[in-house]
């Protein structure tokens, strides 16, 4: 699924390396694909700190962000000592809602591995779903020209 981008908007981007551990693998040597979400994750807790979008920061503003959506499209497996480097890019919303994309590919070729998004709503602390933009991200929006 292809989330749509304003084009009149900078590009927020960020890549981290993750070299592939031998827990990560299956019987086949090839990397388990449950492993894909936890580096996606990696890529969204860099991405934070990069932009000042830290989870911390959500929930000190009182909120959880909770991934509602997600969509991974597998293209080449990846391996034990492999090194992959994860893009995870933010694409502009209106709504109340963190949207990123994530293109994961293989270092030595830069093959595409892994193309993916996510949609993260906004929850109070109470475990109601926040239907406006939360203060604190209208401001981080402002500040980044999102």
């Amino acid at each position: 699924m292809k989330l749509k981008e304003n084009r009149n908007r900078p590009k927020l981007t960020d890549t981290i390396e993750i070299q592939i551990r031998f827990s990560e693998v299956d019987s086949i040597k090839m990397t388990w694909h449950g492993s894909y979400v936890k580096y996606m994750e990696d890529g969204r807790e860099a991405f934070g700190r990069k932009f000042g979008l830290e989870y911390m920061r959500i929930f000190d503003n009182g909120y959880l962000a909770p991934i509602v959506d997600m969509h991974l499209q597998y293209k080449q497996p990846v391996t034990i000592d492999d090194v992959i480097i994860v893009e995870t890019t933010y694409i502009p919303s209106l709504a109340a809602k963190l949207m990123f994309e994530y293109n994961i590919y293989r270092k030595s070729d830069h093959a595409l591995v892994l193309k993916a998004s996510t949609i993260q709503l906004f929850m109070t602390k109470d475990g109601e779903f926040e239907i406006s933009t939360p203060p604190f991200l209208a401001e981080w929006r402002q500040k980044w020209n999102q």
